[in-house]
């Protein structure tokens, strides 16, 4: 008792002192990097030269090109956060209340969808839906098209295009959130209801649904906020008519545009808007939860036909969700393909063509730079945190918790805008060309991608922590340890696994970021992997083959992390994609 009562004492003493200088260093560096170019954006948005004013703000609206693209935005927004919950919600209740054969591996294959972004898809889904692509050839193949008259999918259609892609690539996040919330929730309450001759719509509707939906809107908040500030997608279309598209045309102009500022700050307002309404409207409901109830009602076994059912129907989501990765990868394969359904001919030629081209290598060795800082500082930034919160809660720490989750509120569009001009001219003598992304964006994208990624890492870190017993720690110190001998020899051992799970899925985001490294990286000597996909794609003859090629290589590289990350974490992977 006396150890015990002399280790505490030992930790909050100088230990503490120095915890608090280190509480303290992580707040500027959230200061620095994070509030202020975000904070830089509000007065250049509200400010001419005779004062404050509303004015820009007013001209978006008077502006039917900035207004139509706004509304677009908010409308593809809505529409992909409907159709995830159509696909995912009767999916996600039967795989958490029912045993499925090998519902473990469904559940890796649900995941797939997340191992490509949805802006190298969409070359995939246009060679799909072109009037001589591959859906049009096998219409005609099976005579229910005539070959002189082709159907053009895609004409008149890229917001449809953007919301299909959207859907397709977003609704694993949802499913993860669904599936937890059905689980979790206590089953005594639901068969206390039956038991009154309750129906069981009647329950599902008034019981589970509500008491399901906390995870239902940490998924749908996080899915909104994507689909709403995505820009690669679009662009991909060639659909201007989306505020991130105009956001990018107005920085790539010479001098920023003050409706750039104003268009940001309007994401800004509605992001955040939808973020913490969300959240405050989740807490501030009651919902009750028992891990008694919850294992006293194993799951029950479905039928043999209800089974092949539900694999039926994940299969074909599936096929949906692949299929424009499927292209993808016959684009890169590809050797000649004229007016067939399939390549006629298959080659590595296009992949040889990567090697060839120094563009590739440049991307993929910034790339692998950018994402390995990034990674480091996400590991270093997010345990510090994560210890600080746990073993020493503070409402400094407890703010610095808040400021790290705060980039799920914010969408890598409004941080990369925010990056480019708030650091542009900064009194910094020779210091100011690495703050400076029009000379080397090399800094500030290490940081973009730290800033971005670290809610995944520090959510790992958490759930690392919160299975360490403070016990350990304190026996460590009660025999002399010092603090940098306890988090070395106990702790880090300990939560190895989410460290490892939480920055191999920071480290594959980095790789494959598409905001920050269309927006920062402005010189081809500094383009990272993403920004060199958009350059090839727009390049004649073989342009889409050669960014497919190179979009393959990524998508291995985020399947592996993936694989990784969710052998690692098993069922706390959800808990990654919660808002």
């Amino acid at each position: 008792m006396l150890a015990n009562s002399r280790s505490r004492l030992a930790l909050t003493g100088w230990h503490a002192l120095r915890a608090n200088w280190s509480a303290w260093l992580l707040l500027l560096f959230f200061v620095a990097f994070l509030l202020y170019p975000v904070a830089y954006l509000l007065p250049a948005a509200l400010r001419d030269r005779h004062g404050w004013t509303v004015s820009y703000l007013i001209a978006i609206w008077q502006h039917p090109v900035l207004w139509r693209a706004t509304l677009n935005s908010l409308l593809l927004g809505l529409v992909t956060v409907l159709g995830t919950t159509c696909v995912t919600l009767p999916l996600a209740w039967t795989v958490a209340r029912y045993r499925l054969p090998a519902t473990n591996l469904l559940i890796g294959m649900l995941l797939l969808p997340l191992i490509l972004p949805p802006f190298v898809g969409a070359l995939g889904l246009e060679q799909f839906l072109h009037p001589f692509g591959a859906l049009n050839m096998l219409l005609i193949r099976c005579h229910l098209l005539r070959p002189d008259q082709p159907v053009d999918w895609l004409a008149g259609t890229g917001f449809w295009g953007v919301s299909v892609m959207q859907i397709l690539h977003l609704y694993p996040i949802l499913f993860l959130n669904l599936v937890t919330a059905f689980a979790n929730i206590d089953r005594s309450l639901e068969e206390a209801a039956l038991s009154l001759g309750t129906s069981r719509w009647h329950v599902w509707r008034t019981i589970t649904l509500p008491l399901a939906l906390p995870g239902y809107f940490a998924g749908a908040i996080l899915v909104f906020l994507a689909a709403f500030t995505d820009l690669g997608t679009p662009l991909m279309f060639n659909y201007p008519s989306l505020i991130a598209v105009q956001i990018f045309n107005l920085v790539s102009e010479r001098e920023v545009n003050p409706l750039g500022y104003a268009l940001v700050l309007v994401v800004l307002v509605v992001s955040s808007g939808v973020f913490y309404t969300g959240r405050r409207y989740i807490l501030r409901r009651s919902y009750a939860w028992s891990p008694r109830g919850t294992q006293a009602t194993a799951s029950q076994p479905l039928s043999i036909w209800l089974s092949l059912l539900v694999w039926t129907y994940a299969i074909i989501l599936l096929t949906l969700s692949l299929l424009p990765h499927f292209m993808v990868v016959l684009l890169a394969l590809e050797g000649r393909w004229q007016f067939t359904v399939l390549p006629e001919v298959y080659s590595l030629d296009h992949f040889r063509t990567l090697l060839e081209e120094d563009i590739v290598g440049i991307a993929v060795r910034n790339s692998l730079v950018y994402s390995l800082w990034s990674t480091f500082l996400d590991l270093l930034v997010g345990f510090s945190i994560a210890w600080l919160v746990l073993r020493r809660p503070t409402r400094l720490n407890s703010l610095l918790d808040h400021l790290a989750m705060l980039p799920l509120a914010l969408p890598g569009l409004v941080l990369a805008f925010g990056y480019l001009t708030a650091y542009r001219r900064l009194p910094l003598g020779p210091l100011g060309n690495w703050f400076d992304p029009g000379v080397n964006p090399t800094l500030l994208l290490i940081l973009a991608y730290t800033v971005r990624r670290l809610p995944y890492v520090l959510r790992s870190a958490l759930a690392g922590l919160q299975q360490v017993p403070p016990m350990l720690e304190e026996a460590a110190a009660s025999l002399g340890a010092s603090r940098w001998r306890i988090w070395i020899t106990v702790t880090l051992p300990l939560i190895r696994p989410h460290l490892v799970a939480g920055g191999t899925l920071a480290f594959a985001f980095a790789m494959l970021e598409v905001s920050d490294s269309l927006m920062l990286a402005q010189q081809e000597r500094y383009y990272p992997i993403t920004r060199a996909i958009y350059g090839l794609s727009l390049r004649p003859d073989d342009g889409p083959m050669v960014a497919s090629a190179l979009g393959v290589i990524g998508m291995v590289l985020l399947f592996l992390a993936l694989l990784v990350a969710s052998r690692t974490l098993g069922r706390s992977f959800a808990e990654v994609f919660r808002a």
